[in-house]
């Protein structure tokens, strides 16, 4: 318990608060963490839709056109 109490009379008002990711922009670790998720979600997202895109022009498209030029 001793290095809490020394950690704390050193850090002073700042001890319990987050560390800075990146200390001039002002984001916290966490906060870092957040972007990093939801950038890779909205990746996949993107991908995903790149692939429904591909499928239904690449194959499902000339299906449809094939089957209206032979009625």
């Amino acid at each position: 318990m001793g290095e809490a109490k020394r950690r704390k009379a050193a850090l002073g008002d700042k001890y319990g608060q987050q560390k800075k990711f990146i200390p001039w922009l002002g984001l916290s670790k966490e906060q870092g963490d957040k972007f990093v998720k939801w950038t890779t979600r909205g990746a996949w997202i993107g991908i995903s839709s790149l692939v429904i895109y591909w499928v239904t022009v690449r194959v499902i498209g000339p299906a449809f056109g094939w089957w209206q030029l032979s009625n």
